[in-house]
């Protein structure tokens, strides 16, 4: 598909520069950064939602587990500590 966009001046002479250094076109570079773009957001987007599921706080259950755990490990390294 074909598309007409404005870009500052700067940001072309750099892909000018990028599409001589890298032997394509100025359509491949774009595409490149587009493509570099949406997986960033993608990428950014799983990881709020997975903050949204496990960042809530503990439940009594998860919290006790946990000192459970560390009292565990904490028994296991004074017996043998290496």
């Amino acid at each position: 598909m074909k598309t007409a966009i404005s870009v500052p001046d700067e940001i072309f002479d750099q892909v000018e520069g990028l599409t001589k250094e890298y032997g394509c076109s100025r359509s491949r570079v774009f595409t490149m950064a587009v493509e570099a773009f949406i997986e960033r957001h993608r990428a950014r987007k799983l990881l709020d939602d997975m903050n949204n599921v496990y960042g809530d706080e503990n439940t009594g259950e998860e919290t006790d587990l946990k000192k459970h755990s560390r009292s565990y490990h904490v028994r296991k390294m004074k017996k043998d500590p290496y």
